[in-house]
């Protein structure tokens, strides 16, 4: 018994002695992904900005892996992708102690979803029309539509329209100069061509020069009045009522399709003139408000600026402009824009800007005094309706002079106005500019 006694205390003796030595092991590190921006979609070909923060109290290496494929180690992961779809980040730490995986889940949508579109009419005796894009960022591409597809869009392009994520382009011309067509219908995110109605298809048209869309119905402007083009069988019909209807976009509330025409604004619905609106001027701007409202222009002495209720056609708010003519020109587009319930419209080079609330209007700048070629302003000015920039379109003339000519953006949130981009030498005669953020 004596024996045994001794050899439990030695054997407790050399299990304490022993213990001493063993190594103490880190914990298992922690691990997780931030998106820099905040964001966690990006644009195809755009990068998203991935950074790893890690806690752990022993060296630790660190992989990331896109799709279960591992891409890189490092603590920062610049992700991009040229295919849409979900992607998931992961991103394991290993060190002495363990190991744990964070993962991230980025949506990867289409390039073109997010961004301004400025359509250009080409020439109608040597050039199609073309589609620039500018990126959020303030990056302009030239030919998008071209060098999506490897063919081109119509002869004149005139007018387009966004909705259930696809892009509606109208050629006054068609297809007569090798284009895809007089109505093409792309994709809105990624601009790859879905369908086109030749001329053949709209034999019936005449200059067709705007379109409006609600489901599978293109109401279509021409010389004579507005179409109705159902887009899966492709009969055209022309609506009793719309002769007169102006040379301008028209907008959709409501599922009803507002049309300006003279002093009156046409309200279609099924294929029908539902209603007439009148209005004190001829009308020179129409456009669907942050709030759903419709937002109107009308010129003459005195032009006035009005918003109007798309549910019953009253009129909220009208404000006589006595010192300025809201005019759209000779222009496709609308004589005005917006961003909430402050309007802008031009006076030669002049930017003007009306609070409707107030009813004050000033001049914010002239765009002559920014740079060197304004000699013709081609088309209106648009506002785009999330940051309120004014976009504006000028050729330093006619002939060979158009190929001279600057998209200039300009900023009005501080004290003295910004100029914040200048793309030169983009526009072959532009139609206007379309802010996919008024398609929402």
């Amino acid at each position: 018994m004596k024996n045994l006694k001794l050899l439990a205390i030695a054997g407790i003796a050399l299990g304490l002695f022993s213990c001493s030595d063993d190594p103490v092991l880190p914990e298992a590190p922690q691990v997780s992904i931030k998106s820099i921006s905040g964001l966690e979609e990006v644009a195809q070909k755009d990068t998203l900005a991935l950074v790893a923060t890690v806690t752990s109290s022993d060296e630790t290496d660190i992989a990331w892996k896109i799709n279960n494929e591992e891409v890189q180690a490092g603590d920062t992961l610049l992700f991009t992708a040229e295919e849409m779809g979900n992607y998931e980040i992961s991103l394991k730490a290993v060190n002495a102690g363990g190991e744990h995986t964070a993962t991230f889940a980025v949506d990867v949508f289409g390039m073109f979803r997010d961004g301004t579109f400025v359509l250009n009419e080409g020439n109608m005796t040597s050039e199609n029309g073309t589609l620039i894009f500018i990126s959020p960022k303030g990056v302009a591409i030239d030919s998008v539509y071209q060098k999506v597809n490897g063919s081109e869009l119509g002869n004149v392009t005139q007018d387009l329209f966004i909705v259930d994520n696809k892009m509606y382009i109208i050629a006054q011309n068609g297809d007569r100069m090798g284009g895809d067509g007089m109505l093409v219908v792309a994709n809105a995110e990624t601009l790859e061509k879905e369908a086109a109605f030749s001329n053949e298809d709209l034999a019936e048209l005449s200059w067709a020069s705007h379109v409006a869309v609600i489901g599978n119905s293109a109401y279509i402007r021409d010389n004579a009045g507005v179409y109705l083009l159902n887009l899966d069988s492709k009969a055209l019909s022309f609506i009793e009522g719309t002769a007169g209807a102006m040379k301008n976009r028209m907008a959709v509330a409501n599922e009803k399709v507002f049309v300006p025409a003279g002093k009156k604004i046409l309200v279609l619905q099924n294929g029908e003139v539902k209603s007439e609106v009148e209005l004190p001027g001829t009308i020179s701007g129409l456009l669907l408000s942050a709030d759903d409202k419709l937002m109107v222009s009308c010129s003459g002495s005195p032009s006035y600026i009005l918003k109007l209720d798309p549910a019953d056609y009253s009129i909220i708010k009208q404000n006589e402009i006595a010192d300025f003519s809201v005019s759209a020109g000779w222009g496709a587009s609308p004589g005005i824009g917006a961003k909430g319930d402050t309007v802008y419209f031009g006076s030669g080079t002049k930017i003007c800007q009306h609070i409707l609330e107030t009813g004050a209007t000033s001049v914010m700048t002239d765009v002559s005094e920014h740079i060197e070629h304004a000699g013709i302003v081609y088309n209106n000015l648009g506002v785009h309706p999330t940051t309120g920039e004014v976009y504006f379109n000028t050729l330093k003339g006619f002939g060979m002079d158009y190929l001279i000519n600057d998209i200039t953006v300009f900023n009005f949130s501080k004290e003295a106005p910004q100029m914040v981009h200048d793309f030169k030498d983009y526009t072959n005669f532009p139609a206007g500019f379309f802010f996919t953020a008024n398609y929402r």
